[in-house]
């Protein structure tokens, strides 16, 4: 598997210069619609609607150890999101929970993360998806990367998107949507800024969630989030770092979070199952705390790695 690496200069600070690297992986093995193919054979239409339309939904799951970690979570929640904007699988979840598995095992994956993607499928132009028979179904499994290394040691900037999070009255945030243009946005405003994410507010101003990210804040030993009726998707990994930190004997609330409550924290970090969990350290060019990541932060990132590495779905390797 080759590491690429591809440098961005932000055109409002020429001397800032902002580093993504992605896997380029050319013998990846793909499924699509039943079948395992090599990635060059991994082709849809260009009349597929989630092409044209963004119309369909998909979920980030991550692979530790040999093991999909909250696989069968991940799953119904995808099929939830299907149920929703009326598309229906062509299979079961436990059809699925197959495939995504078997797919695992073809790259040989022991650690790396799968994108799992239900479009509409193909049919002619124009929005109505009753013309659209089948819907396709994309399982990848390779890698990914967020952030920096050094990042997770060291704390992410953050500033306050201009870009809002849609009202519930336009698409429920739970849906985890092919359209993800509104997150995008807010990640080119961070990109812009010179920092690595940032929070987006709804549509009353209060604190949602990150462009890809949930968001937590600790003070005086107690944990702070976001409510899911604020507009904060209701992730996988925020859900088991909530597990964990009650198993800590910490108190989590779910609150209407304004700013205020992130600016005078002591510590702040982030969940996501491409994040996985990380700390940040700065907003809106206020230090959270002390300027560092705080070691209750630390002690719940290394809680975690130690569930996601021994929990989960067994992948069937071949010997």
């Amino acid at each position: 598997m080759v590491s690429a690496m591809f440098v961005f200069a932000n055109s409002s600070s020429p001397a800032t210069l902002h580093a993504y690297s992605f896997m380029a992986a050319s013998n990846l093995l793909i499924y699509l619609d039943g079948k395992i193919v090599p990635e060059s054979e991994a082709k849809i239409s260009v009349f597929d609607h989630g092409l044209l339309y963004g119309d369909g939904c998909f979920e980030g799951i991550r692979i530790y150890n040999g093991r999909v970690f909250r696989l069968t979570e991940h799953l119904v929640r995808l099929y939830e999101s299907a149920r929703s904007i009326c598309l229906t699988i062509p299979i079961s979840l436990e059809e699925m929970e197959k495939a995504t598995v078997e797919t695992v095992a073809a790259n040989n994956l022991r650690d790396g993360y799968i994108r799992l993607l239900i479009t509409r499928g193909v049919g002619p132009l124009g929005l109505n998806p009753y013309q659209c028979p089948k819907a396709g179904i994309i399982i990848i499994a390779s890698g990914i990367s967020l952030y920096s290394a050094e990042k997770y040691e060291t704390g992410l900037n953050l500033i306050t998107c201009a870009t809002r999070r849609p009202t519930p009255a336009a698409l429920s945030p739970q849906v985890k949507s092919l359209n993800y243009l509104n997150n995008i946005m807010a990640k080119i405003e961070c990109i812009q800024a010179g920092c690595e994410e940032g929070i987006m507010l709804n549509e009353q101003g209060y604190v949602a969630e990150c462009t890809g990210d949930n968001v937590f804040v600790i003070k005086g030993g107690q944990v702070y989030t976001p409510t899911i009726a604020s507009g904060a998707l209701n992730g996988i990994t925020r859900m088991a770092v909530i597990e964990v930190m009650r198993e800590m004997g910490l108190q989590v609330h779910e609150i209407t979070m304004t700013r205020h409550e992130i600016y005078t924290a002591d510590e702040c970090f982030l969940t996501g199952t491409a994040a996985e969990v990380i700390p940040a350290v700065q907003y809106d060019r206020r230090l959270i705390g002390d300027g560092k990541p705080g070691k209750l932060t630390a002690d719940i990132i290394k809680r975690f790695k130690v569930l996601a590495n021994s929990t989960g779905t067994p992948v069937p390797y071949s010997a």
